[in-house]
C-alpha cells in the first residue's frame, strides 16, 4: 500500500495547496481566519478529498474541480471535528497529537470557526474558480447542505451523543453511524455523478458506495478505539467503552465487529469492481481503511 500511500499524499497536498490559496483570499481583518487554518490544517490524511479524486478518475473528471469539491469535503469534516471535541460533546483535548481547536483558543472561538468552515465550503462550491454550471453547483451545494445538516452529520452526532449509555439496536447504531459518518463519504461519490450528469438511479448506486465506505471508515475507527495505540492515533484511545458509546464493538463485541467490517469491505468492492479497471485506485481507498492499525 505504499505506493497508495505516496498517490494519498499527493491528493492531500493538491487539496492544502488550493485551500491556502482560497484562505489567501479572505478577509485578512479576521481574527477568525487563523483559527480556522489550525483547525483544517491539523495533519489529516484527506481520506475524502481522495475519495472525490479516485471516484471521479473512474468517469474522468477534471482533476482541478475535483480537487476543489474535495476541499470544500475537508471544510466540512473539519468544522464537524472541531465541534465534536467541544466540551459539550466528546470533550477531547486532543486532535491528532495536537490541542484541540477549544483548548488551543477557547471555547467559543472554536465554535465560531467552525461555524465558518461550515459555510467556507459552500464559498469554495459557488466560486469562479470551479468551472461548473450553475446547475451543477447548486445541485452540489444542495446535496452537501443535505447530508451535513440535520438529515446527515449534524443528525448522527446527535445520535451518538443521546445514544450514550442506553441499549441501542444494531440497526440504529448502523443507522446514527451512516449520518455521522457514511453521509458524507455518500457525497464524495455521488458529486461525481453530479459533476457528470448521470440519471438519478445510478447516482443513488455512487451514493451507496460512499455511504458503505463512511459506514467502514467508522467502525474501523472504533475498533481502532477499541485496541489502538493513543501514541498513533494522536489522541486517547477506550474512550467510546468509558462514554458508553453507541458502537458495534460495544452491542457485538470486538470480534464480530471485525468480522461485520470485513464482510462489509467484501460488498463494498463488489461494488466498485462493477465499474472495471478504472476503479483501481478506489478499491484501494477501500483496502487502505480496513489496512489502518488497530
Amino acid at each position: 500500500m505504499s505506493h497508495f500511500s505516496s498517490k494519498l499524499n499527493k491528493i492531500a497536498k493538491k487539496t492544502d495547496k488550493y485551500l491556502k490559496s482560497f484562505f489567501s483570499k479572505q478577509e485578512g481583518n479576521s481574527y477568525l481566519v487563523k483559527v480556522m487554518k489550525y483547525g483544517v490544517f491539523s495533519g489529516g490524511k484527506r481520506f475524502r478529498s481522495a475519495i472525490v479524486v479516485n471516484t471521479g478518475k473512474i468517469f474522468k473528471i477534471n482533476y482541478k474541480d475535483l480537487i476543489m469539491v474535495g476541499a470544500a469535503i475537508e471544510c466540512i469534516h473539519s468544522y464537524s471535528l472541531i465541534h465534536d471535541d467541544l466540551p459539550s460533546m466528546d470533550n477531547d483535548d486532543l486532535r491528532r497529537g495536537k490541542l484541540s481547536t477549544h483548548k488551543k483558543f477557547n471555547e467559543f472561538t472554536a465554535i465560531l470557526a467552525g461555524n465558518s468552515l461550515l459555510t467556507l465550503a459552500f464559498e469554495i462550491l459557488s466560486s469562479n474558480d470551479l468551472k461548473l454550471s450553475k446547475k451543477i453547483k447548486t445541485e452540489l451545494i444542495k446535496k452537501l447542505s443535505n447530508y451535513s445538516g440535520h438529515s446527515g452529520l449534524a443528525g448522527g452526532q446527535y445520535s451518538d451523543l443521546t445514544f450514550e449509555k442506553k441499549k441501542i439496536s444494531k440497526k440504529n447504531v448502523i443507522e446514527m453511524q451512516k449520518k455521522k459518518t457514511g453521509k458524507l463519504f455518500g457525497f464524495c461519490c455521488e458529486s461525481i455523478g453530479i459533476i457528470k450528469g448521470i440519471n438519478i438511479p445510478k447516482r443513488k448506486r455512487l451514493k451507496n458506495i460512499g455511504v458503505n465506505i463512511g459506514l467502514l471508515f467508522q467502525i474501523i475507527d472504533d475498533l481502532i478505539d477499541y485496541k489502538g495505540d493513543s501514541a498513533i492515533v494522536g489522541k486517547p484511545t477506550k474512550r467510546d467503552k468509558k462514554k458508553g458509546k453507541a458502537t458495534l464493538i460495544n452491542l457485538l463485541g470486538y470480534k464480530k465487529t471485525l468480522l461485520f467490517a470485513q464482510n462489509l469491505k467484501k460488498k463494498i468492492d463488489q461494488q466498485i469492481k462493477k465499474y472495471g479497471i478504472q476503479a483501481k485506485d478506489l478499491l484501494d481507498s477501500v483496502e487502505f481503511i480496513i489496512d489502518r492499525k488497530f
